[in-house]
């Protein structure tokens, strides 16, 4: 990882001289006709013999320095900043990634002065060879004073590279390793996205597939790691193995791919015409790059390269699912490997999702100390828990300050257990198409009420269905009751819904129907309205809809909460016919089995009762009658709306809470116009008079009855005014406001 770290930005002359071969002696010299030389600033001191290269702006002319072999090079100008510093900087393209590149943009040679062991090299000159590095490097400045060379040092902020596990320096070394041209492939993958045999969701991530492969390069595949798939090369020789210390020195031999050491002398000795014993292989150490051995997944683990049973069966897929960030990492990679050793692609379609990020928005990370445990969340743990487990990262003291408060501040009192269910829920109910996941423990804590709510609604049904209940096939059930017919019909609009957005990949909408059914018509419509009639005659019907809305619900909930939907589905009796073994492998809910239970007219007339529910309702709550069942007359001036109310006029006296309950059609006056009575407006054409004589303390309620009056007036002939005053006024509405206005006038 990268640190800030204070460094010492260090000011020394280097002399310069114009001869054909290096000098060894150069800092030892003085003087040599070149008016002392330039001075370079560098941010650490480089002991190379050769020293390091240099690149030199003129700051006065501007204009491209001349080139220098021996002591140094002078460089391109565009490489230095004569408003930093002096305007010449070092340049050591074995060691630094940004000088390796220029120096093969400029075909400079690659001097390396430290060793794998820490220690300088031969090519730093005998008088430090073998010191280690930063002893090489006091010596340096120490010689540079001793000369006059070296003009003072001064505090330099810079990023210092750490190892993560030791907390050493790291110093940047030149090793050989193994490269794939990926041009060809590259271009088997771009066509392959243009052509449409790869499809990759959401779409706008096509334009990095593009970029990314159209400007490809090739691809370093070996790592110097412990860990790892092992490269299958060995390097032959006709003599003794090489030393394994350090890289393999190839320049008198060759290598060959193998799966083994006798398969590599095998081949070894049919190129070279000699008998297996004459030669020595040896393996190289490095293994292969992580995203090589992913890329090979796909194939490898059915067992390629031979033609297996699985293979054949199993590849290639159909969907690839994984992150937006692995894009260019993992899946290019399987797509061009797939194609170049198969002949076939891996998959036919990619899926990618956002990142998740924390509550706040910021991606989670260790050197933030904000990432989010999933166990913690499924098992739940303290606060005083949590701040070991940061204390165990290897955070720098401050960030562990700040991290620290982070966690009192979001988690309090730690996180409470919510489940796997509730977490794998919580995640498919954020839009993954575009847009991070902000993941926040209350939303998960959420998810775990409503498979609280789950597990009691089911619970109640079973309790409903009793002993030796039998379900009817699905494709039998065709009930009369319009409450019934409504909770099938909505249940075959969820089905719908579920297949269509999980078809498009949008999880949080198939989640979000899901839901809603449960919640909002299962529970706290369908389940409270027959409650009173499963003891009844009429609750046949009523047993069967609760019975496939639970279990159809519990089909589609499979995928998220698996847990959850497996232990309740189990315990539902099965149908007559028997049923598959698990709701894992039961089949998910289809448009094509449901299409029986749609019911239109139902589903219209039961809108419009249920918005008379919520106003009935709402008017229970501000006279606060919580136990009381006032006396309703409901007024419609349309027939339709009167239909609708008696048919469904059973679930509207229980889910409302009342006690008698008149409906009437148009008349010159409508019933309940006299003191006691409170009016509520469900639609221009539909009143609700209720009875408050007794059930409420006139004193108490009419000033604030009052208040609420003036305030609508006020309201009312403001928008009166503001239509007036438009060019082309609109007389309908203003003509239905007066009316309104006249109605409260009455009222008051």
């Amino acid at each position: 990882m990268d640190i800030d770290e204070i460094g010492v930005l260090l000011s020394q002359r280097l002399l310069l001289r114009a001869v054909s071969e290096p000098s060894s002696t150069y800092l030892m010299r003085r003087g040599l006709g070149f008016g002392g030389g330039p001075v370079v600033w560098v941010t650490g001191v480089w002991p190379s013999l050769p020293p390091p290269l240099l690149t030199l702006r003129n700051s006065m002319e501007r204009s491209p320095s001349r080139l220098f072999m021996g002591v140094c090079f002078l460089l391109s100008p565009s490489d230095g900043h004569a408003e930093v510093g002096t305007g010449a900087v070092k340049v050591t393209p074995a060691h630094s990634p940004v000088d390796f590149e220029m120096a093969q943009d400029l075909a400079l040679p690659l001097v390396s002065v430290i060793g794998e062991d820490g220690a300088m090299t031969a090519a730093s000159g005998d008088w430090i060879q073998g010191v280690r590095r930063f002893d090489a490097r006091e010596k340096v400045v120490a010689a540079l004073k001793e000369k006059g060379l070296y003009r003072g040092d001064c505090e330099h902020a810079m990023l210092l590279p750490v190892c993560s596990r030791s907390g050493d320096v790291i110093e940047h070394l030149l090793k050989r390793q193994w490269f794939v041209n990926c041009e060809e492939m590259a271009q088997k993958a771009l066509q392959a996205v243009e052509s449409g045999r790869l499809k990759i969701t959401p779409t706008y991530h096509q334009k990095n597939w593009k970029n990314w492969l159209s400007n490809i390069s090739d691809w370093c595949i070996s790592r110097q790691l412990w860990w790892g798939h092992q490269i299958p090369a060995y390097l032959v020789t006709e003599s003794e193995p090489p030393s394994p210390q350090g890289d393999i020195d190839e320049s008198e031999g060759f290598w060959v791919a193998a799966h083994d050491e006798s398969e590599a002398r095998r081949k070894a000795a049919r190129i070279l015409g000699k008998s297996e014993t004459e030669i020595s292989v040896q393996r190289d150490e490095d293994v292969l790059d992580t995203w090589f051995s992913s890329a090979l997944f796909p194939f490898a683990m059915l067992g390629w390269p031979e033609q297996t049973k699985d293979l054949e069966e199993f590849y290639p897929n159909s969907l690839l699912e994984t992150g937006s960030d692995l894009l260019f990492f993992w899946v290019a990679r399987m797509v061009m490997l797939g194609e170049q050793l198969t002949g076939q692609l891996p998959f036919r379609e990619v899926f990618l999702h956002s990142m998740v990020r924390d509550a706040h928005g910021r991606k989670m990370s260790k050197s933030l100390g904000n990432v989010l445990d999933p166990l913690d969340v499924m098992t739940g743990i303290s606060l005083e828990n949590l701040r070991e487990k940061l204390k165990e990262g290897n955070l720098d003291p401050r960030e562990l300050k700040v991290a620290e408060s982070g966690l009192v501040k979001d988690y309090p009192h730690g996180i409470p257990e919510c489940g796997t269910d509730a977490l794998r829920f919580a995640l498919c109910s954020h839009r993954v198409q575009g847009d991070d996941i902000n993941l926040d423990v209350a939303s998960v804590l959420a998810v775990r009420h409503f498979c609280n709510k789950v597990w009691n609604g089911v619970k109640f049904t079973l309790s409903a269905l009793g002993e030796g209940f039998t379900p009817l096939p699905m494709a039998e059930l065709r009930p009369q009751d319009p409450l019934d017919r409504w909770l099938l019909d909505r249940l075959r609009q969820v089905t719908e819904e579920c297949e269509k957005k999980l078809q498009d990949y949008e999880i949080h909408q198939a989640t979000a129907a899901i839901h809603t059914f449960w919640l909002k018509n299962y529970c706290d419509v369908y389940v409270e309205a027959v409650k009173p009639l499963l003891k009844g005659p009429v609750g046949s019907d009523a047993k069967q809809v609760l019975y496939w809305g639970a279990e159809q619900t519990l089909r589609l909930l499979a995928p998220f909460t698996p847990y959850l939907s497996e232990e309740l589905w189990q315990r539902l009796p099965p149908a007559a016919s028997g049923r598959v073994p698990s709701v894992c492998v039961a089949e998910y809910p289809s448009p094509q089995c449901t299409a029986h239970w749609m019911y239109p007219e139902e589903a219209q007339h039961f809108d419009f009762v249920f918005s008379v529910i919520r106003t009935l309702r709402r008017m229970r709550s501000d006279y606060n009658l919580t136990k009381a069942r006032p006396q309703v007359f409901i007024c419609c001036s349309q027939e339709e709306d009167l239909i609708a109310l008696q048919s469904f006029l059973s679930p509207l006296q229980t889910l409302s809470l009342l006690g008698a309950l008149h409906l009437s059609g148009p008349s010159p006056e409508e019933p309940g116009d006299g003191p006691g009575w409170a009016l509520g407006i469900v639609t221009d054409t539909c009143h609700i008079h209720m009875n408050l004589k007794g059930l409420v303390d006139p004193s108490s309620e009419l000033p604030k009855l009052q208040a609420k009056l003036k305030k609508i007036e006020k309201q009312l002939k403001g928008k009166v005014k503001e239509y007036e005053t438009e060019e082309n006024s609109p007389e309908m509405k203003i003509s239905r406001i007066r009316s309104v206005m006249k109605t409260l006038e009455r009222m008051s």
